[in-house]
């Protein structure tokens, strides 16, 4: 390490265990500011709040199905697999580990580390944004981030309790969920609109380039299931 690094690093330790520093202080800042300016496009009552996402996903390029339970689940998948001619072969997140896999026995469900032979991620969004149609993701190890984007087909699944009109109400609702929790903050929290796309080449829209083709979020109404 770099003396110029370690000293910068040195003085910021400093700074958190000087015992005046109130660590109050970032919650009080954060409710003394003023709430931004929120677009009319993510206001509306929950289905049109749904309507909009769906909307907004599908004009870029992700499909979305919706279902009421997540008994339902295991058959969606197997479903859409078999329209895109996808092997029945998936890779889910631990967060999924109470969906009734067995209720579709053709599915084969492989549950740890992605692989790079996997050819389908599944994994939970912590919530939906419907301005934009963006699904958000916190990491941790019942959400690994490689799920979200290694695969070529990335399969979200999101509860619609867990949908909001704007961006602010998102990280409103993170900070509550860990209010509970040791970690105060996920290491990453990715927001994810439509497949990977780029225009660079001749602005040409081709898929997959940075990441899945192919995006399907299925939306589960189901209001009694746990956070």
């Amino acid at each position: 390490m770099s003396v110029g690094r370690a000293a910068i690093l040195g003085n910021l330790k400093r700074a958190l265990d000087h015992p005046d520093r109130d660590i109050t202080a970032p919650a009080a800042r954060i409710a003394a500011h003023q709430t931004n300016l929120i677009p009319a496009r993510g206001a509306g009552d929950r289905e049109i709040q749904i309507s909009r996402f769906i909307e907004e996903s599908e004009r870029v390029s992700a499909t979305v199905a919706r279902i009421s339970s997540k008994e339902d689940l295991p058959g969606e998948i197997a479903r859409y697999l078999s329209s895109h001619n996808l092997p029945a072969k998936i890779r889910t997140a631990p967060v999924l580990s109470d969906i009734p896999w067995g209720r579709q026995p053709t599915l084969t469900v492989n549950e740890g580390p992605v692989l790079k032979t996997d050819c389908v991620g599944v994994n939970r969004a912590f919530a939906g944004i419907a301005e934009t149609g963006t699904l958000v993701f916190r990491s941790g190890p019942d959400s690994p981030t490689a799920l979200n984007f290694l695969p070529l087909t990335h399969i979200a699944v999101l509860w619609t309790k867990d949908l909001h009109g704007d961006y602010e109400a998102i990280w409103t609702k993170l900070r509550e969920a860990l209010e509970h929790e040791p970690t105060r903050m996920p290491r990453t929290v990715n927001m994810v609109t439509g497949p990977s796309a780029t225009g660079d080449i001749e602005q040409t829209m081709q898929h997959g380039a940075h990441g899945p083709q192919n995006l399907h979020i299925v939306l589960i109404d189901d209001e009694n299931e746990a956070c």
